[in-house]
């Protein structure tokens, strides 16, 4: 009797659990992420999918963690060493587990994080940056954590393509960061996806935060509303829908002359708005492109990153620096784009509420509400989304240029 409690017993993922504690460690972020996804309504399509993943990837025997291949593609498979790109797909499945079968085919193939970028697309709207074009500029401003990053991490020992693969969690977009890091440094993928992305939830904390920290309550009640009354734009479009239609065609010509190895981002971020703002004659690929497509990638991409956070990976002092490191980033892109609303805001009589440079990550809208929030909370009637919006749209074309920079030189 007693050796049949004992075989049932260490059937269990008890007996695992309790030899290597670390998985309790796993356990309670999972379940702080679903909190924050599920209570605080952080992201919660991407946070709660991710939550979801670290949770499957941590239970023993359970073959839903995924096995990290080293930079040559090789991993190990019941002992023996094997490359990654010559196994038949069913021998993933098979030897690996579902969850490597969907990593390796989708996400570190590259293939998710542009289809994303055309769902995302599809569902921005480029008329609050088209409106106010000079505010579009503070999205530049704020990639300042990209490269200052870049260089810390380069000086505390990181490789310049692990460098910039972690710098650019500084842009605040989930899927340049993953196809920056694949393009330079894809053994890093796991902790930077999930750096990225659970900063990205965070932006309800850390723009107030940072804003707080750098920002006066008169700077807060600059009400941009009363500035425009009082100093009116010379410029005026009157076709909006034409220059709407012309801008994402035009913008991909642009970033395919100059900056190639960013096409694949840009060019499916410009081809989903381009049929978001064609209109009803094809409805049919706008709605399948921002419903099916886009929810059915966000899933597979939140439960394949989430699966890339097991003990053995995130438990590291590499994976430690890289969440400080972006944290780091993700703080002084918001920092540059405030500072350099306070350096345009000596030389114009114009001037620009600092939350608008606060927003000139790729956080599309979530960085805009936040700081609309912050907005209304120092003056009721001070309403600056639209105007936040045009920083912060913006700030998703630089990221994804900023990503082809640094693949274009660094890869």
């Amino acid at each position: 009797m007693g050796e049949i409690v004992k075989n049932l017993y260490e059937m269990t993922a008890f007996s695992n659990i309790i030899a290597e504690p670390q998985f309790l460690v796993m356990y309670a972020i999972a379940i702080i992420l679903l909190y924050l996804g599920i209570k605080k309504e952080y992201e919660p399509l991407l946070l709660i999918p991710i939550a979801f993943g670290v949770l499957l990837a941590n239970f023993p025997g359970g073959e839903m963690g995924i096995t990290q291949a080293d930079e040559n593609g090789m991993i190990m498979v019941h002992g023996v060493m094997k490359n990654i790109w010559e196994m038949p797909l069913h021998d993933i499945a098979h030897e690996l587990g579902i969850m490597n079968f969907l990593y390796y085919m989708l996400i570190k193939t590259g293939f998710l994080p542009p289809i994303i970028f055309m769902g995302v697309g599809a569902l921005t709207d480029f008329g609050p940056m088209l409106r106010n074009l000079r505010l579009s500029i503070f999205g530049a401003a704020a990639q300042l954590g990209i490269f200052t990053v870049l260089l810390v991490a380069i000086l505390m020992g990181f490789t310049p393509k692990e460098a910039a693969s972690l710098g650019i969690i500084g842009g605040a977009d989930g899927p340049t960061a993953i196809f920056t890091t694949i393009k330079l440094a894809p053994h890093l993928l796991g902790p930077i996806a999930i750096a990225a992305y659970s900063y990205m939830a965070l932006v309800p904390v850390i723009i107030p935060l940072v804003v707080n920290l750098f920002c006066t309550k008169k700077e807060l009640k600059i009400n941009m509303k009363e500035q425009e009354k009082k100093f009116p734009s010379g410029t005026e479009f009157k076709n909006m829908r034409v220059l709407k239609i012309i801008f994402p065609i035009a913008v991909t010509i642009v970033v395919a002359l100059f900056v190639p190895s960013a096409v694949p981002l840009i060019g499916m971020l410009m081809f989903g708005n381009l049929v978001k703002e064609v209109g009803s004659n094809v409805f049919r690929l706008f709605d399948t492109i921002s419903n099916s497509i886009m929810n059915t990638a966000t899933i597979f991409l939140g439960l394949c990153v989430g699966a890339t956070m097991t003990a053995e990976a995130f438990l590291n002092w590499t994976t430690i620096g890289i969440v400080v490191g972006g944290f780091l980033a993700f703080a002084l892109s918001i920092t540059g784009g405030i500072f350099f609303v306070k350096f345009v805001n000596l030389f114009t009589q114009k001037k620009i509420n600092p939350l608008i440079g606060a927003t000139g990550l790729s956080a599309v809208p979530m960085a805009s509400r936040v700081a609309n929030e912050i907005a209304l909370k120092h003056d009721p009637k001070n309403h600056v989304l639209q105007y936040c919006m045009a920083s912060n749209i913006s700030g998703v074309i630089g990221s994804a240029v900023a990503a082809g920079v640094l693949i274009s030189f660094l890869g």
